[in-house]
């Protein structure tokens, strides 16, 4: 039996928002620990792994582990039934065909029930190995956000350095190129500026502008994003959610000329 409540159910909306343009179909794979879902891209590029733990839940009951197979867009639509401030339960049985959805206002005068049929996913769980990493940038998601928007426009590609200059994003396309230069800073008054960065060698790398764009449709979870980069492996982008709980999205570097 499972049953999870959040106190709002606008956080997984936006987790699914941020997510069903990259994966249609995912298992949601419930246990003791909480939440975990992950799942690749059709292409094989990119791959999304976030983790909702039992501590962002009042309460939690998970007595066995239990595979949600749900798609995405049918959650959504559900989800859009929630109103900003709901409480959001989620229910299912141990060996379940449906997942159960109940919305509760705040104040309790309005309850909305919904069943959404489940799927029978055959999806590989990937182990991603714990990699230290040559350089970690933290920063506003917004600004993330902001570069990526602004460079798709000249180019379907970025280049990200990272040096002990600051990182810099770079992009070179038909219509022109452009490049933004971030430096280490901190803001005494707003820490949610601070741009850190963490590097034990220097680290340029190419990536897909179009993935990146998509990813940061997850700036509304968190108004923080680290970026993990290492050669020869993929970059991790990072939104911290309360209770330890994170969306990651993982994304292939581009190898050589493939502007």
């Amino acid at each position: 039996m499972l049953e999870a409540r959040l106190e709002q159910a606008n956080l997984l909306k936006k987790v699914v928002d941020a997510i069903k343009d990259l994966v249609q179909d995912c298992n949601f794979d419930c246990n003791d620990t909480g939440v975990a879902l992950q799942a690749m891209d059709n292409s094989h590029v990119a791959l999304v792994s976030m983790m909702l733990k039992s501590e962002s839940f009042s309460p939690y009951r998970c007595d066995r582990n239990i595979a949600l197979g749900i798609n995405l867009t049918s959650l959504q639509k559900v989800l859009r039934a929630a109103q900003p401030n709901d409480i959001l339960t989620l229910k299912a049985e141990d060996s379940p065909d449906v997942v159960n959805i109940v919305f509760e206002s705040a104040d309790s005068d309005r309850i909305s029930e919904y069943d959404i049929k489940l799927m029978d996913i055959d999806q590989e769980h990937l182990g991603i190995p714990d990699t230290e990493y040559a350089a970690t940038i933290e920063m506003p998601a917004a600004e993330f956000q902001r570069i990526c928007r602004d460079l798709s426009a000249l180019s379907e590609s970025v280049a990200i350095e990272c040096t002990k200059e600051g990182v810099s994003f770079k992009c070179n396309g038909d219509i022109g190129s452009g490049s933004v230069t971030l430096r280490q800073h901190s803001n005494v008054e707003k820490p949610d500026q601070d741009v850190e960065i963490t590097m034990s060698e220097p680290v340029a790398l190419t990536f897909s502008l179009k993935y990146l764009v998509n990813f940061c449709k997850a700036s509304g979870l968190s108004e923080r994003v680290r970026l993990c980069l290492s050669d020869e492996v993929p970059l991790l982008v990072e939104y911290a959610l309360s209770s330890n709980s994170y969306l990651r999205f993982y994304l292939a570097p581009k190898i050589g000329d493939e502007e």
